[in-house]
């Protein structure tokens, strides 16, 4: 017990250690302030081109470089991941680019879930918002085992801030691993099939899109929802 509780406490000061060391070289390095700033204003812009271009300018380090965006925009909820997927697939082809925003991803809910667990709920509610976190707490409790499964098929729910909510409750890494990749993988796809044909003259296409997979998850949501009425009628019964 006294063991894993200083293991516990080691894994806290790495981790602040490490975010105080990356705000620290932010503002005291000006190539990496000059850097980050045109990362926050390619994601401001709501411009996946912008994005584009930006990976585009590291050559061969571009796949590197948009791996570690999206494990940037994770950690630094709520910037939007869809612009980084889209510009995968416009640079490295549907599927190559399906593969990297889907394992980058992958990578940045993991390390969200374990600054969570580690570091605790203030600081994830510093990294994302206090309602935010309440609300996906409130979803959890109403869905139990398919919180995650379900969280991840809903384009309209952060898939940053479940990350981090499910970090701060009690179920296994791989459980929460596994369902999100799971849950994740058709939405990656789809966006990545659309973002490597995507022109300006597309919006209506990915909105329509959106909207598909919206409708599609409101219908698992809605099942859940009849499930556990049905469920507990059934208990009041007996």
């Amino acid at each position: 017990m006294e063991t894993k509780k200083q293991n516990k406490w080691i894994g806290k000061v790495v981790v602040v250690v490490l975010l105080v060391a990356c705000v620290v070289v932010y503002y005291a390095v000006p190539s990496v302030n000059k850097v980050m700033n045109q990362i926050f204003a390619a994601f401001a812009s709501g411009d996946f081109t912008v994005v584009k271009d930006f990976v585009a300018s590291y050559g061969a380090y571009a796949a590197a470089v948009s791996f570690a965006l999206m494990i940037l925009q994770s950690i630094a909820a709520p910037l939007p991941a869809f612009l980084i997927t889209f510009a995968n697939a416009n640079l490295f082809g549907w599927w190559q680019g399906a593969i990297l925003s889907w394992s980058s991803a992958m990578t940045g809910a993991a390390i969200c879930f374990f600054i969570a667990r580690i570091l605790g709920r203030d600081v994830a509610e510093k990294l994302t918002s206090k309602a935010g976190l309440k609300q996906i707490d409130v979803f959890f409790e109403r869905h139990g085992n398919l919180s995650i499964l379900i969280a991840r098929l809903l384009p309209f729910m952060s898939f940053d801030i479940v990350s981090y909510a499910a970090g701060l409750t009690s179920m296994s890494f791989w459980g929460f691993f596994i369902a999100t990749g799971i849950g994740q993988l058709p939405a990656t796809i789809v966006y990545s099939y659309v973002g490597g044909m995507l022109t300006g003259g597309a919006k209506m296409l990915v909105t329509g899109l959106l909207i598909l997979f919206a409708l599609s998850g409101l219908i698992i949501l809605f099942k859940q929802l009849y499930n556990e009425k049905q469920k507990k009628k059934k208990q009041v019964t007996e």
